[in-house]
């Protein structure tokens, strides 16, 4: 696979792995060993960038993702992306699970001992906030980060569903790598973001990037998840007046993937590598063929001209509502985990 640079050096294949699905939120967490069996696969299929997180996991083994990373990894040339600063309200009983920022200093050094150990490496080669904490300063996280990466525990930092001014700030103190946005051709208001991005020299990994599996095309009416562990099973876009709603989205998709001799899985990737050479997608799969599918989507090329028609369609389509991410909890600093 193509390889893409994110910041001023750190190199990746074009499109990432998300590794959430296989431990959290897409139906109970797959066997280990199957999943062992799957990431190894990814290597093999040209991908070398791997997105983890310290909360990816079930609340019997909160940390099952990283651990399952690292048994499939281990000593294998890519680069693995991991995460602070959030944790799940396990205790809430509802799904998705609420979130709980914490981006104290000293959560932020237990973290990433924590991640290095569970991963079994010596340094995080790029480690993301992962959500905005605001009772931290961005200036404070920065610092921070700047000591980790004196200190040698990790080479490379981003910020997860980051914004403008947050941002700056907190490159002024420490130059931010990536931001890890959720962005799709159903979730484009990160868009406005994309001058900053370019000044900045900061790449972009596109989360959610075919909106939670929707612009694959496969899902219709009468699909079900289960509610206790399938956030879909809450997402707007898998309703069924949704699949009604979304129609011409989704024939645009097959048109253009009949015309390129692609899938629409691959278009919906193709349009967001085409626009920028620092935007890496890390669609999340259980299953081999939809790797290898995802993967080719990097050789689909899209001109200005059709990429601009999309664009235009896109903002005058019809469109269901689109998951847009979990609730935020704001707890004050006496209440959460110490």
């Amino acid at each position: 696979m193509n390889q893409r640079q994110l910041g001023r050096d750190l190199r990746v294949s074009a499109l990432g792995l998300g590794c959430m699905g296989f431990s959290h939120a897409y139906g109970a967490a797959i066997e280990e060993r199957e999943g062992v069996r799957l990431l190894r696969q990814a290597v093999d299929l040209g991908y070398t960038f791997f997105d983890t997180a310290e909360v990816y996991g079930t609340p019997a083994d909160p940390h099952a993702n990283e651990t399952l990373v690292c048994k499939a990894l281990a000593g294998r040339q890519v680069v693995i992306a991991t995460k602070f600063g959030l944790r799940f309200d396990f205790a809430s009983g509802k799904v998705p699970l609420p979130l709980i920022p914490d981006s104290r200093p000293e959560s932020i050094r237990r973290s990433v001992d924590g991640s290095l150990k569970r991963l079994s490496v010596d340094h995080i080669d790029l480690y993301f906030q992962h959500r905005i904490d605001p009772a931290v300063s961005p200036e404070t996280v920065a610092g921070v980060m700047a000591e980790l990466i004196q200190a040698g525990k990790i080479t490379h930092w981003g910020i997860s569903e980051a914004n403008e001014d947050y941002l700056r700030r907190a490159h002024q103190v420490c130059p931010v790598t990536a931001v890890q946005n959720r962005y799709s051709m159903m979730a484009r208001h990160y868009e406005t973001l994309f001058p900053t991005l370019e000044e900045l020299g900061v790449g972009l990994v596109a989360f959610s990037p075919m909106a939670n599996g929707f612009l694959t095309g496969r899902y219709g009416k009468g699909d079900s998840f289960d509610p206790k562990t399938d956030y879909r099973a809450a997402m707007p876009q898998f309703a069924s007046e949704a699949i009604d709603q979304n129609q011409g989205l989704l024939s645009m998709l097959r048109t253009m993937a009949a015309e390129k001799n692609a899938t629409p899985a691959q278009i919906s990737l193709a349009w967001m590598l085409c626009k920028k050479p620092w935007i890496v997608p890390i669609p999340g799969t259980r299953k081999v063929e939809r790797m290898q599918e995802n993967a080719g989507a990097a050789q689909v090329y899209l001109s200005p001209e059709e990429e601009k028609t999309l664009d235009e369609a896109l903002n005058h389509m019809q469109m269901s509502a689109v998951f847009g991410g979990t609730n935020i909890i704001q707890n004050n600093i006496s209440s959460r985990r110490n």
